[in-house]
């Protein structure tokens, strides 16, 4: 739907602009959805040359058609034939220019596409332009994917009410330990004298 008309749009400013370098800039159409009866503006900024015109085209896609708007340069625009002078209005301020459509309506549906033009460098540069969609409801865009958090670790926060439950646990078994520990050294200590003569026990005993 969107290339035949590029096609046809690009073919037409072939022939009214012929006899200089020609540039095709490779960037996506952009796509407007104004409001029935409002006021659109379609910008067209001059790339990396010293731009001085432009040319203004449209192809519209119900029809099967491309119409030179017209003509905008620093002194004055002109316009082609047929065009509502009225509704059409043709800007420059520095190194851009603008298209601006009054009062837009389902008719004016269509892609406007901009021809920049160097005189003092003799080139060209042609936009794809901009796909003007008026009364249409624009798509909705998906929904941003939130990050995901990492799993918070679970804190067991004991409290008097439950200290014998769960949390009881975390400081039972080191206790329990301990003492097992204490346990197992005495009985080696006793075991250990036990096993001694009852000389040494008795002088043992006397030096203390």
């Amino acid at each position: 739907m969107i290339l035949l008309p590029l096609a046809w749009t690009l073919l037409t400013v072939s022939l009214w602009t012929s006899g200089s370098s020609q540039i095709l800039l490779q960037e996506p159409v952009n796509s407007l959805y104004p409001k029935i009866l409002s006021t659109e503006d379609i910008g067209c900024d001059c790339a990396n040359i010293s731009c001085d015109s432009v040319y203004w085209f449209r192809s519209i896609s119900n029809h099967g058609k491309v119409e030179f708007l017209g003509q905008c340069t620093i002194v004055r625009p002109t316009y082609g034939l047929n065009v509502d002078t009225a509704r059409f209005k043709f800007f420059s301020k520095g190194p851009s220019f603008t298209l601006r459509i009054i009062n837009v309506t389902t008719e004016d549906a269509g892609i406007y596409s901009c021809v920049l033009k160097s005189r003092k460098e003799n080139k060209e540069i042609w936009k794809p332009g901009t796909l003007l969609l008026p009364g249409v409801i624009p798509p909705t865009l998906p929904p941003k994917a939130k990050p995901t958090k990492p799993p918070v670790k679970s804190v067991c926060r004991c409290s008097k009410k439950n200290s014998s439950q769960g949390c009881g646990s975390l400081f039972l078994w080191p206790l329990v330990g301990l003492i097992a520990a204490l346990a197992l050294g005495l009985i080696c200590t006793l075991y250990y004298f036990s096993r001694l003569p009852k000389k040494c026990r008795h002088h043992f005993v006397k030096r203390r």
